[in-house]
């Protein structure tokens, strides 16, 4: 528990903390008032009556709660993976993680009880991020002049809890990769890197091999949040994705195999720096 108290006060000091956070809010609000400011504009065609119809549908409560977690997830995996490779590299490249086996700490317990502080500051800053997208939401829907009747439907609120925890389990799967990736390459900036293109990668296979990427990490998360078993992609072509249920427990494997690469190499790794 120390340890752990430890790292969460760490992590709240962090630039690191601030920056992935602030800009995943940044870009949410800067989203949803530019969707809220032009959402009456008529554009002479079809694909500008879709979006527009799009556009209210992320103002429209209450289903817009869905689509605001539905955006922050989705975002916040990549920021999430993101932060998880900064903090793993961190410990590597400015020699903490050496500081703490001088003073006798287990390498394997410090890792991890590291990993869970990054956990609890992510469930932080996905409540807040929903609860400020939620308000700018309100905000977007009065510029477009949508009523906000729906804001208290007790149905879709009494959903929230669940969808934010499998929300957060999904973001986690996707720190633990970035965390693991930058604990192996025990670098920073090689670990964001290689995370992100992982992450591009992962997307654009998809395309060719389908019925393999299903089943890898950045899929199983998005699968896990979605309604159905299959979705579909920006040419209108239907991807095939795994049922959530399946989706979620496939979730749990990559985020347990994550941290146990991670444990296996922090505890043999030679430490310099």
């Amino acid at each position: 528990m120390r340890l752990f108290l430890s790292g969460v006060r760490k992590l709240s000091r962090r630039p690191a903390t601030f920056v992935t956070f602030g800009l995943l809010v940044g870009l949410l609000v800067l989203i949803v008032i530019a969707v809220g400011a032009t959402a009456n504009s008529t554009v002479g065609n079809s694909n500008g009556a879709q979006r527009g119809v799009a556009a209210r549908d992320l103002l429209t409560f209450p289903g817009a709660y869905n689509r605001v977690l539905e955006f922050i997830l989705g975002l916040g995996g990549l920021f999430a993976m993101i932060y998880g490779a900064a903090i793993a590299g961190s410990e590597w490249s400015w020699g903490t993680l050496k500081s703490a086996v001088a003073r006798g700490e287990s390498r394997v317990r410090y890792m991890l009880l590291t990993f869970a502080s990054i956990g609890l500051m992510i469930a932080i800053g996905i409540v807040i991020a929903f609860v400020v997208a939620v308000v700018a939401d309100i905000i977007g829907a009065n510029l477009a002049g949508i009523s906000t009747s729906g804001l208290g439907d007790t149905a879709t609120l009494g959903g929230l809890p669940e969808r934010l925890l499998k929300g957060w389990v999904a973001v986690m799967e996707e720190a633990a990769l970035g965390f693991t990736i930058a604990t192996l390459a025990r670098s920073q900036l090689a670990g964001i890197g290689a995370g992100i293109a992982f992450y591009f990668g992962e997307s654009f296979a998809s395309i060719f091999l389908p019925d393999i990427v299903k089943y890898m990490p950045f899929s199983v998360a998005n699968a896990a949040l979605s309604s159905g078993s299959a979705s579909v992609g920006s040419g209108g072509s239907v991807i095939a994705t795994l049922p959530p249920d399946e989706a979620l427990l496939l979730v749990f494997v990559w985020l347990i195999a994550s941290l146990f690469v991670v444990a296996l190499f922090s505890d043999r790794a030679e430490i310099t720096g």
